[in-house]
């Protein structure tokens, strides 16, 4: 499984050469490449990709708007995500039911709700590609069964908004935002994970350079994880 990182930089003004598009990674698997979220960044270059499926996370703009005008593809995504994305002109719309494993492209994809926004709900998805799973998530707060998600990963990829001060509001009995990368690491390590990507960066890793990295990295050496802070173009085989 081949794991590209096409654009990395979450909803913020702030970009570099390193940094330039909205979050966006494809899965690659015996010649057939899925990608996952296509934000408002794609909008025209999603055509020049050619992606044979894209499924989503969430509707938010840097996740899903980039589809406004169409896809060259089918698309997967769930039905709160489908609501919002009414009017988008899109051919092939396929639903993707909380917990079901659905093949994609000859790759399995398991979705699994998260805590992230209250108006367009989000989620993250497992993916098993031959005898290798690895998690993908975006954006979030928390993992619903974060054990069943997490279980046997080789790799998570998560959210790099912030790295040590928890982006977290509350409208009535509910909260949106995101969690910590200190945080998600913690959670590779209880789950045995041992390797995890950070993307979807915020301003601090985006302008901070080295010194944020060398923090991330202290954080991830001291819970016994390995990581690494993807950039638009980095590529890993798992």
């Amino acid at each position: 499984m081949k794991i590209t990182f096409l654009g990395t930089r979450g909803y913020i003004d702030a970009r570099t050469k390193t940094h330039y598009r909205h979050t966006s990674t494809m899965i690659e698997y015996r010649g057939k490449r899925i990608m996952i979220d296509c934000g408002e960044d794609w909008t025209k270059k999603v055509l020049d990709i050619h992606p044979d499926a894209i499924v989503i996370t969430h509707a938010h703009p840097d996740h899903a708007w980039g589809l406004k005008k169409g896809s060259p593809c089918p698309v997967y995504a769930t039905q709160e995500s489908w609501a919002i994305m009414a009017k988008y002109p899109i051919e092939k719309r396929i639903i993707m039911t909380p917990r079901q494993k659905r093949k994609i492209c000859g790759i399995t994809f398991e979705t699994f709700p998260v805590e992230h926004s209250i108006l367009a709900p989000g989620v993250g998805y497992r993916i098993t590609a031959g005898r290798k799973s690895i998690f993908v998530v975006h954006d979030l707060i928390s993992i619903n069964d974060r054990h069943a998600a997490l279980k046997n990963v080789k790799l998570y990829v998560g959210d790099g908004a912030t790295v040590v001060r928890p982006m977290v509001r509350r409208k009535d009995d509910k909260i949106f935002g995101h969690t910590t990368v200190r945080a998600q690491l913690g959670w590779c390590q209880k789950e045995k994970v041992p390797l995890m990507i950070v993307t979807h960066c915020g301003s601090q890793i985006v302008k901070g350079g080295r010194a944020v990295i060398k923090k991330i990295q202290a954080l991830a050496q001291e819970r016994g994880v390995e990581v690494i802070i993807a950039h638009d173009g980095f590529e890993i085989i798992v």
